[in-house]
């Protein structure tokens, strides 16, 4: 056997003992940094954990006091704090311009990963950990500084990116302010870029616009792994008041997520208004209810919208839920509309679809792929008076054909039931890491097709 071999079969009850860089996890914070928390307390129950993570994160995660799982808090706030103030500056805030908090931040992660080597570079060099894994930040433009310089298997995601903006929705990018979204091609060629792909065993992709981008700089080390999950104690479909779409009606709708551009919350409401200029709701959707939930700089536009059409009784503005309230709002509503138009994982998506729900969304990016199959309803991407339509016609066919519309959400929890659970997750990384650590070649499962 390797050495690398060897120190795996010693580990306590064969458990791999594990190094987890997470700058973004904690179970308080929306969106990557709780996707990384419940990631990394599923992937402890697997094997021997540390977690390296911010030390932002440590009053929330020493509320929670989870069991079985170490954090080590990682200082790099004398170059993130005053940048983190610069991009917030030139964003105008912290709700548009990704590209540009992506950009700002390079400089701070690889002061994170520098100062987590510094940490562990004794333990490392003592074989205490058989593998290194990097699960946040998910982007693949900010490289590692480890990676090069280990001696254990270095894995890498899940990753996800490189979803290009649609050349119809040039003025909700200019919205976004995505301008610097350009440069994007310039992160590969960035101090430690490629070094981070040449030596990485592994690398985690999520849905095929991330994998082509990464095959060519990792060949044959790729393969397809969601970095979306969901808790089967938040998100369930247990007590649902109905199947979806088996009641008697009024039927209602759900669009949650942050209320900007790129997320398209018009299309939801609008998709409600009969087609022609000045028109009011349709009459095949009267009676029917929306429910939006977030809240963002799109607000007042939203608003605007409603009192233009007279739709102040079909649309309600639900504002910020908690995950616990999202959730049982999911599970007394029939629809979930998402018709956002550069969505690179979509975990609210498959939130909804544990909890029985028919998505309708926009076939581009994670959506599409999630719902498709016949377990929801995919608009083709198209200029946005033609998606309005195709949203339209997506929620009638849902209120006019209940049966059709109840087996999609069928389909849809077995799916998001069987495959996105954060312990399903835990187990198939699980599988990868023994394929690495026994030298086996990266090979794609197909779990996730």
């Amino acid at each position: 056997m390797t050495g690398t071999q060897a120190r795996y079969g010693k580990r306590r009850d064969g458990r791999p003992s594990v190094l987890l860089l997470a700058d973004d996890c904690n179970p308080e914070w929306p969106s990557l940094p709780i996707v990384g928390y419940k990631y990394a307390l599923a992937l402890s129950r697997l094997a021997d954990v540390t977690v390296a993570t911010h030390v932002r994160n440590r009053e929330n995660i020493q509320k929670a006091a989870p069991d079985g799982i170490s954090f080590v808090y990682v200082d790099n706030e004398y170059v993130a704090a005053p940048l983190y103030r610069l991009a917030t500056w030139l964003r105008g805030g912290s709700d548009v311009a990704w590209s540009t908090n992506m950009i700002m931040q390079y400089l701070p992660y690889l002061a994170f990963e520098r100062e987590a080597w510094k940490r562990f570079r004794p333990d490392l060099r003592a074989g205490r950990f058989d593998l290194v894994q990097r699960i946040t930040p998910m982007t693949p433009t900010l490289p590692s500084y480890i990676a090069g310089k280990l001696d254990v298997p270095f894995v890498i995601g899940p990753l996800n990116g490189n979803l290009p903006w649609p050349g119809a929705f040039r003025g909700e990018q200019k919205r976004e302010r995505e301008r610097l979204r350009a440069l994007r091609k310039v992160a590969r060629h960035l101090p430690y870029a490629r070094t981070t792909f040449r030596k990485a065993a592994l690398v985690l992709a999520g849905f095929e616009h991330t994998m082509s981008e990464l095959r060519p700089a990792a060949p044959g080390k790729v393969v397809n792994f969601p970095e979306i999950g969901f808790d089967p104690e938040i998100f369930h479909a247990h007590g649902r008041a109905h199947p979806a779409f088996g009641g008697p009606g009024p039927y209602r709708f759900i669009f949650a997520g942050r209320l900007v551009p790129y997320k398209l919350p018009e299309v939801a409401i609008r998709a409600f208004v009969a087609a022609g200029a000045g028109a009011g709701v349709d009459p095949r959707l009267a009676g029917h209810r929306l429910h939006v939930v977030g809240d963002g700089p799109e607000m007042q536009r939203l608003e605007q919208i409603v009192a233009d059409h007279g739709l102040q009784q079909v649309v309600r503005f639900e504002g910020r839920k908690t995950q616990a309230e999202l959730a049982g709002m999911m599970r007394d509503c029939d629809g979930f509309i998402f018709p956002s138009i550069r969505e690179l994982g979509a975990g609210v998506v498959i939130e909804a679809m544990a909890c029985g729900m028919c998505p309708v969304v926009t076939g581009y990016g994670a959506p599409g792929h999630l719902a498709g199959a016949g377990r929801g309803h995919v608009v083709p991407l198209q200029q946005i008076e033609p998606l309005i339509e195709g949203y339209r016609q997506a929620l009638i066919a849902c209120v006019q054909q209940p049966d059709n519309a109840t087996r999609r959400a069928t389909a849809a929890q077995a799916y998001a039931s069987q495959h996105y659970t954060w312990d399903h997750k835990a187990r198939a990384t699980l599988s990868y890491w023994q394929d690495v650590l026994a030298g086996i070649a990266p090979r794609d499962r197909g779990e996730f097709d």
